[in-house]
């Protein structure tokens, strides 16, 4: 079966939820930039602690490597 990534956008990318998740973990990240913890390229994400993306607190937020921010079960 061939992916179809329209679909897939419509369905899930797109939605309210989506968005407002998207664009908390953004804000995240410009807030490490700003605080000097985050570099442009430099490899890492940044980790929501309580792994809700909507929770920008400096207590919740951290810089971890893509591999074991993005292999921790949620």
């Amino acid at each position: 079966m061939i992916r179809s990534y329209r679909d897939e956008y419509d369905d899930y990318h797109s939605s309210e939820d989506q968005k407002k998740k998207r664009a908390s973990r953004n804000a995240a990240r410009n807030k490490m930039k700003k605080k000097g913890k985050a570099k442009k390229g430099d490899g890492k994400d940044v980790s929501h602690k309580d792994n809700n993306p909507k929770n920008n607190k400096s207590s919740n937020l951290k810089m971890e490597s893509k591999k074991a921010n993005r292999s921790r079960k949620t």
